[in-house]
């Protein structure tokens, strides 16, 4: 697991969690209850357990109730906060945090998703492509919340396929990203955009890269999902070892 501990992990926690209202309206989505503990936790037990030290959260809406929780330290991580005035979408959240981060490798993680994913496998397949940029991705039997993503035989992404027009099982993004600065770097600042629909489908002319991996995965998004929530974290810690051959 060394070869992670110089990464800084950047988690996406500034999301409005509107379609979760119904059953969680006083908190940022990241801070929804699963088994008496926010679902945050569970990103940050994964990123320790993989010997990362330094996090830096991207929030926004409600923002302060995160950094009431969690603080500065937690099971040895050091966490700063890159708070959002204004919603800046998720290439901009990171664009802003760009300042508190400090390796040249930024390991993304979507905070509103889990994907039991060995983190060490997809640094040494990312390294091995000699990658700027790649994303894990996992399958799923039902791709019309999602969308899919399609790559060729050396794992080079060439096309995303909107949500709804594919119903099917199929490739998605599991919104777990390696992104060297540099490319971070050329994102407008103070620019409302989104990774998913505005960056990544220009950086497939200069190659990102899909790390394909079938894996136990859970977006907790919408109300359905988040209700299954209890019953995939328990069936993750029965699993232990985290998957991590594509």
């Amino acid at each position: 697991m060394a070869g992670l501990t110089h990464l800084t992990t950047v988690i996406l926690a500034g999301g409005l969690g509107s379609r979760l209202r119904s059953v969680m309206a006083d908190r940022p989505k990241v801070l929804a209850e699963i088994k008496g503990r926010p679902f945050l936790a569970y990103l940050l037990d994964m990123v320790a357990h993989f010997g990362i030290s330094d996090v830096v959260l991207c929030t926004g809406y409600l923002g302060e109730h995160i950094v009431e929780a969690f603080g500065t330290r937690y099971r040895g991580l050091h966490l700063t906060y890159s708070r959002e005035s204004k919603p800046l979408g998720t290439a901009g959240a990171v664009r802003l945090a760009l300042p508190l981060i400090k390796s040249d490798t930024i390991l993304v993680m979507n905070g509103d998703s889990y994907c039991h994913a060995d983190l060490t496998a997809f640094w040494n397949w990312h390294r091995a492509k000699k990658a700027e940029a790649s994303m894990l991705l996992t399958r799923v039997l039902k791709t019309e919340r999602y969308g899919t993503v399609k790559v060729d035989e050396d794992s080079r992404v060439v096309g995303f396929e909107e949500k709804g027009d594919h119903a099917g099982p199929g490739w998605i993004n599991a919104g777990i990203y390696l992104i060297t600065r540099s490319l971070l770097q050329a994102i407008p600042e103070n620019r409302k955009m989104s990774l998913e629909q505005e960056i990544f489908p220009v950086w497939i002319v200069s190659g990102i890269y899909g790390y394909q991996l079938e894996c136990r995965f859970l977006d907790i998004g919408i109300p359905e999902d988040y209700a299954k929530a209890e019953q995939f974290i328990t069936a993750c810690q029965s699993l232990g070892d985290h998957c991590g051959s594509p």
